[in-house]
């Protein structure tokens, strides 16, 4: 059957088409050339993710995304550096890169991102970030708990300077950890927190999507895509950033040579699909989690309209047009 839907926003994009928005070598005409093949996806608004990285990394892939005069990128999404440098928590994330949170050290960041830094996510329990979550919240860039091994009382902190969303939930964090109390419980429990979720099939399995939507409910449930230069391409490998990636024939990204995931080569039309089928939800409730909650969460609009197909057995989403 064919549906029609605001357009689709995806608030956590690494690269996409074969375009890695982490090499310091990527050039906006890359980044551009990418935002059509986003678009058959459903994808109309989009932030352009950066993970940690030196400041010298950053500044240039910032530079190259916010040059892109294009109304689909919506602002940056600066993951990193002030994150976990423990294996697990850490994920794919260099720890040679790794920091202290540090308000001089966003600036500069800020700065060369020629302000369109929008979304920070970082580890609460990092040296500095309650006193960052503050300034960032006064300046009114959202900030997101993720790539952590916070303490619940640690998670009330930066909840209560401002925190706002919880990154990737149920990744990004220890394999193992206390039955209760942990950090996945107090953010699924936070009223105050959106969840963002990867619904790929390889980093939550079904129950937990199934979960996460109950005790968040879609009101405050945010699909994204973690998507990687590998997204809407062949197996292989890749690169993310400074790191070596392998996507498997089942579509997992892998770092490579490690178990541990790496981004995704998730597309946002087969994210409602998967989360369709893993809740049970109709389709109309689960769309909003892919746009008009995002854009509320973030304060912007979604002025386009998608038109696709629906197959409701196979729950597969086949994007026709954008207007």
């Amino acid at each position: 059957m064919t549906v029609q839907f605001p357009g689709l926003v995806d608030l956590q994009v690494n690269g996409f088409a074969g375009v890695d928005f982490n090499s310091p070598e990527v050039r906006p005409e890359q980044i551009a050339g990418s935002i059509p093949a986003l678009r058959m996806t459903g994808v109309t608004r989009f932030l352009p993710t950066i993970i940690t990285g030196s400041l010298d990394h950053f500044a240039r892939c910032a530079r190259a995304i916010a040059s892109v005069n294009d109304p689909a990128i919506a602002g940056i999404h600066q993951e990193g550096p002030y994150i976990s440098p423990t294996d697990g928590p850490r994920g794919a994330h260099p720890r040679a890169h790794t920091m202290p949170a540090s308000v001089d050290d966003f600036k500069r960041r800020q700065e060369a991102a020629g302000g369109r830094i929008v979304l920070v996510t970082l580890a609460p329990e990092a040296d500095g970030a309650i006193a960052l979550i503050e300034y960032l919240a006064a300046s009114g860039v959202r900030v997101a708990i993720g790539h952590s091994e916070a303490a619940p009382e640690t998670i009330h902190s930066a909840i209560s300077a401002g925190a706002t969303m919880s990154t990737h939930l149920g990744n990004g964090c220890a394999a193992v950890m206390p039955r209760h109390p942990n950090l996945i419980w107090e953010q699924l429990a936070a009223d105050e927190l959106h969840a963002s979720l990867i619904v790929d099939g390889h980093h939550l399995p079904p129950a937990m999507v199934k979960t996460a939507v109950r005790a968040k409910s879609p009101a405050r449930t945010i699909l994204v895509t973690d998507a990687i230069a590998a997204a809407t391409c062949p197996p292989g490998p890749y690169r993310l950033g400074e790191v070596d990636v392998v996507v498997g024939p089942d579509r997992r990204v892998s770092l490579a040579g490690t178990p541990y995931l790496a981004g995704s080569a998730l597309t946002m039309d087969d994210a409602v699909g998967n989360t369709v089928r893993f809740t049970g939800l109709p389709l109309d409730e689960v769309l909003p989690m892919a746009s008009t909650v995002p854009a509320a969460y973030l304060g912007i609009a979604t002025a386009e309209t998608v038109i696709a197909d629906w197959d409701p057995v196979e729950c597969k989403l086949l994007v026709r047009r954008v207007h």
